[in-house]
């Protein structure tokens, strides 16, 4: 797992392996390229009377504008925006032979605004990206500066291009014509605004259904005295992307606080944990960091996904969900649920998402390693980055359903003992996924709105791991033959826990259904605020309701048992629940067992408690601790049955995330009542205490201070502390070796903000003894006091530092 796969991607004609020497970004063969584009137009209509009727009966004889202008489209250029450019190179004539006659129509160059400071920027709400390129929205028209050899005159013909990918064709897309004043197609125009000596200012409109990328630009003029190509230029490149800002698009969102929430927010919370037992964490998207974009860019490439289907968010969605991952397709992130990251990062350990896909940019290979809420955080950055408005959502309870019955099937011995070599399906403590916003034209009417992706990899999706977009409404309803995945996401949410006992033939019964033990809740960070926002009832009617109950009788009936719920029986009148003490790792805690009986006869319960522990995937190991009691409960009384557990008794079996498995089952002697409950709880663990020393002010150095208290009345070894901020601090690695049992420490470390406003510098703490250890702060940055400051570095980079501790102290 610790190189790449030679899998061939799901477009398996153009796979994309990486490169022998890595560089920046993958660099398109563009002597092929101009080969391609000039074999298509030799033989076909001329160029302007592809783009534009009323020229095409000039110069018929010259079908050919010459052999094509070269240049990297990877290599990039940082300096000033704000001057008028510099034409690269000749420009074409008619014959090819590089001649400029007298009279002709020059572009000696194009300012395309595209600073972060100029109109263009800020109207898209792309100002953000740490990049001088032009990058724009889909759908909403750009300013953009000609400069001229002469005027501009009303006889003049000039048309702007746009191409994208290794064989541009006007039919697909990715060759786009626009002439200026001559009307356009598809949404694509351009006009004059004025014309000002030399100068020519344009206005241009994007379609809102274009595709999404980083296209060449070149103009192309046309006079009396002959026609004229504008070579390419890198400078003068533009990325187009999606837009939820424009009514046509179909991923418009109408509501201007969900676009700054789910577009441009690039920070958020990510919870995990037990329902009773929420932990938080903050995670950097950093959607805006210079290199982002690219990395998601090539992410499609990668993938060899066609250009003409990247204008389509259900198609671009579906990719990422299945790029995101590494299986099947060498995508970004190696999942690993051992327990074993030495070969690797820890997924407890990861701060953001900006280190893991500059990474994958820079190398080409897949990033170890990765859980559900990694591959969340990293799928909301590049569909964020691409202007889908994304959020990370999580499911507590989350089913793993493995037989596509639609139910969580458990089995037990005579003496309701789990029999774990039977438990295929599985219950996670909590599962992360996204919702992306969009409409879908492929589905009936109805289901447009939120749609789940999730890129971790469970179960294959048309023989790829990949899951969704599928929509939010076809769950809550249990339409599970909506595409995409519908049954998978269903189960996930709002399936029913099945217990089944083995009888004295060997046979199976169901003794307990459990109604509410699934998805039982729903969350993710709410808008303008760190709280946490409550989103159950999007996927899923009221638990127990007539409307959840068709719903989930809906769904069973397309699965692999649709008479599951013929053989149920039961008359319950003692009820059971089960309770865990909140603790921190290193600390000694007790779980109880709450039994009262609402009948009026006395009920006598012979009780059984098994404790295990378990990763959060519901995976668990081997019983360390069991209890046997009877309880007798008079009429209406209650009684609590308790088992102390020690830190001695549950440190040799702890594994990630610090949690244990409570099975318990009971048997009323009276009824023949069968009580069944499985409860998960954690230990926690501790945070760490961020504090900014000093004012943070753009381009100069500011000190935060990070202080933590090792719990554990161990020693910590190989510690490792990572810092990360956008705007701040580009993800940074400090290796500070060894903290004694019990001892606090304190270091501190510098960073240069690069962007004003308010941003979040996040840290975390991992080392084999004890992981999961988080901390964040809020830093409110002034701008710089003389003018704009903009650094591509974003602060020190250093990576793998070895940090001496300012400080020790003991408990």
């Amino acid at each position: 797992m610790d190189g790449p796969r030679s899998d061939m991607g799901r477009w398996g004609g153009n796979p994309l392996q990486p490169p022998t020497t890595p560089s920046p970004e993958p660099q398109p063969d563009r002597d092929r390229d101009h080969r391609d584009h000039r074999s298509r137009r030799g033989g076909a209509r001329s160029f302007w009377a592809r783009c534009c009727g009323c020229c095409s009966c000039r110069n018929r004889e010259d079908d050919d504008w010459g052999p094509e202008p070269s240049g990297s489209r990877g290599s990039r250029n940082r300096g000033s925006r704000n001057r008028r450019p510099e034409s690269r190179g000749s420009g074409v004539n008619a014959a090819g032979d590089g001649t400029i006659r007298e009279g002709m129509l020059v572009v000696t160059g194009v300012d395309l605004l595209s600073s972060r400071s100029d109109q263009n920027r800020r109207e898209h709400h792309t100002d953000e990206f740490e990049y001088d390129e032009l990058i724009v929205r889909r759908g909403q028209p750009f300013q953009l500066v000609l400069f001229l050899n002469r005027p501009y005159e009303s006889s003049d013909r000039i048309a702007l291009e746009l191409l994208i990918g290794n064989n541009p064709e006007v039919g697909k897309g990715t060759h786009v014509i626009i002439p200026v004043d001559k009307g356009g197609s598809g949404g694509w125009k351009a006009h004059v605004t004025k014309a000002s000596g030399q100068n020519l200012n344009l206005r241009v409109h994007t379609s809102p259904s274009a595709i999404i990328g980083k296209f060449q630009f070149t103009v192309r003029t046309r006079c009396e005295a002959g026609e004229f190509q504008l070579p390419f230029d890198p400078q003068n490149e533009i990325y187009i992307l999606f837009n939820p800002w424009c009514p046509e698009d179909i991923v418009y969102v109408d509501h201007e606080d969900w676009r700054q929430e789910y577009v441009l927010n690039e920070s958020g919370r990510i919870y995990y944990g037990t329902e009773a037992q929420i932990g938080e964490r903050t995670w950097n998207y950093g959607q805006f960091d210079h290199g982002v974009l690219d990395a998601c860019l090539y992410i499609l490439d990668r993938r060899g996904m066609p250009y003409g289907g990247r204008g389509d968010p259900v198609s671009v969605s579906r990719v990422i969900s299945a790029m995101v991952n590494s299986l099947d397709d060498n995508g970004v992130l190696i999942g690993n649920w051992s327990g074993d990251y030495s070969r690797g990062t820890n997924p407890s350990a990861w701060v953001g998402s900006v280190e893991i896909l500059l990474s994958y940019l820079r190398t080409g290979y897949s990033v170890p390693y990765g859980q559900c809420w990694v591959f969340a955080g990293v799928t909301t950055t590049v569909l964020r980055c691409l202007g889908l408005a994304t959020r990370t959502v999580t499911n507590f309870n989350s089913a793993h359903d493995t037989d596509t019955s639609l139910t969580m099937d458990i089995y037990f011995d005579e003496n309701m003992k789990p029999l774990e070599h039977l438990n295929h399906d599985s219950v996670w403590n909590f599962h992360v996924w996204n919702d992306c916003w969009m409409k879908r034209p492929d589905l009936p009417s109805g289901f447009d709105g939120w749609q789940v992706v999730d890129a971790t990899p469970q179960e294959t999706s048309s023989g790829i791991f990949c899951c969704g977009p599928c929509s939010v409404e076809s769950i809550k309803n249990g339409l599970v033959y909506m595409k995409y995945d519908t049954p998978f996401i269903f189960a996930e949410v709002n399936s029913d826990k099945v217990y089944w006992q083995r009888q004295e033939d060997g046979s199976f019964k169901i003794v307990y259904v459990e109604e509410k033990a699934i998805g039982t809740l729903i969350v993710t960070k709410a808008i303008s605020s760190n709280m946490r926002e409550d989103i159950t009832h999007i996927y899923k009617h009221p638990e127990g309701s007539e409307a959840e109950r068709k719903a989930v009788e809906t769904a069973a009936a397309h699965g692999s048992k649709p008479n599951v719920y013929a053989t149920r029986d039961s008359a319950e009148d003692v009820a059971m629940q089960v309770e865990a003490q909140d603790a921190v790792t290193g600390q000694d805690l007790t779980v109880s067992v709450v039994l009262t009986n609402r009948g009026s006869s006395q009920r006598t319960v012979k009780l059984h408690l098994y404790l295990s522990v378990t990763y959060y995937t519901g995976v668990t190991g081997s019983i360390f601790k069991e209890s046997k009691k009877e309880v007798a409960l008079a009429p209406g009384a209650s009684d609590q049955v308790t088992m102390p557990v020690a830190y001695k008794e549950y440190r040799p079996h702890l594994v990630d995330q610090g949690a244990m498995l409570l099975n318990v089952s009971g048997h009323v002697k009276e009824s023949g009542q069968v009580l069944a409950k499985q409860h998960t709880f954690r230990v926690r663990t501790p945070d760490l205490s961020l504090t900014l020393l000093g004012a943070a002010v753009v381009g100069q150095e500011c000190e935060v201070q990070i202080i933590f208290k090792n719990p554990l009345p161990i020693t910590l070894t190989s510690v490792v502390f990572r810092l990360e901020g956008s705007g701040l601090q580009r993800p940074k690695v400090l290796n500070v070796g060894d903290i004694g049992g019990n001892e606090t420490v304190t270091l501190r470390q510098t960073f240069v903000p690069v962007r004003p406003g308010p941003r979040q510098l996040i840290a975390s703490l991992d080392s084999p003894q004890l992981s999961q250890v988080h901390g964040v702060i809020q830093v409110d940055v002034a701008p710089a006091s003389g003018g704009r400051f903009f650094s591509e570095a974003g602060g020190d980079s250093r990576s793998g530092e070895s940090i001496p501790m300012a400080s020790r102290g003991g408990a």
